[in-house]
């Protein structure tokens, strides 16, 4: 199968084309380990795709590069801090399952700005405490979750709340993507469905579509891991803090 056969491709300039490659390498870095710079991938393919249909584009593409992730960081896993939010995070998936079904095209794409924006406030204020308390109870992996399960299923963005969770904890950097690798591993699973039966938003035309991207995301994937391998813990808190504002303000002036 060729672009020219798609019919998601047939109407897009080459420009869109290539950026929906370079969302697709995006998203192969993102897996690998800079969290917060897959924001950015989704807002390029909400741009050509439009916010809804986009999220059912992007889904499979992520599923591709969590199989990666977990295959390669599957030694970090941890698994106390996973099913402290797991739980939650369904809980939100399944209210933004609801939530989203019929919701306008331009409210969904204000959704995404405010998730974004909300999410990099909570960052920057608890980088700057700088208190050695570490809010490590129920309510705080619950809230982190249901948000994170609900911005996943709208945008494909639970990141933010999910690295508040893991920032908080101060977890070392491998265990930070490892652990997040397969969470979102089994949450995108448990979406999956969704999206075909109940959004229409994944279709056998958008899967073909996401096969011709798949190169693009293997490519960022390597090269990201060989990016992480060169960043301390302290350099990468700040990345992922720097690139999710950078996200934030991009899907602010989108909207």
């Amino acid at each position: 199968m060729g672009f020219s056969d798609n019919p998601y491709l047939q109407d897009f300039s080459l420009w869109h084309i290539a950026g929906a490659f370079l969302a697709a390498f995006i998203f192969g870095v993102t897996k690998s380990g800079l969290k917060g710079l897959g924001v950015i991938g989704i807002i390029i393919m909400a741009l050509i795709f439009g916010s809804k249909l986009s999220t059912g584009i992007v889904l499979p593409i992520l599923m591709m590069g969590d199989v990666l992730a977990v295959l390669y960081y599957r030694r970090h896993i941890h698994w106390g801090y996973l099913f402290k939010l797991l739980p939650w995070v369904i809980l939100g998936v399944l209210f933004g399952v609801w939530l989203g079904k019929e919701m306008p095209e331009d409210l969904f794409r204000s959704g995404m700005a405010i998730i974004i924006l909300f999410s990099v406030v909570i960052l920057f204020f608890q980088e700057r405490m700088k208190s050695a308390y570490v809010p490590d109870k129920l309510w705080f992996a619950g809230s982190m979750g249901f948000l994170a399960g609900v911005a996943t299923m709208l945008g494909n963005l639970a990141g933010a709340f999910t690295n508040i969770y893991m920032l908080s904890m101060r977890v070392k950097k491998n265990d930070f993507i490892g652990t997040l690798a397969f969470l979102y591993f089994m949450v995108n699973l448990f979406k999956f469905p969704f999206h075909i039966f109940y959004w229409g938003t994944i279709t056998s035309d958008t899967l073909q579509l996401n096969l011709l991207l798949a190169p693009a995301l293997f490519i960022g994937f390597v090269g990201g891991i060989q990016l992480v391998k060169w960043i301390n813990n302290d350099l990468f808190r700040k990345i992922i803090l720097v690139l999710t504002a950078m996200g934030a303000l991009l899907i602010l002036v989108q909207s």
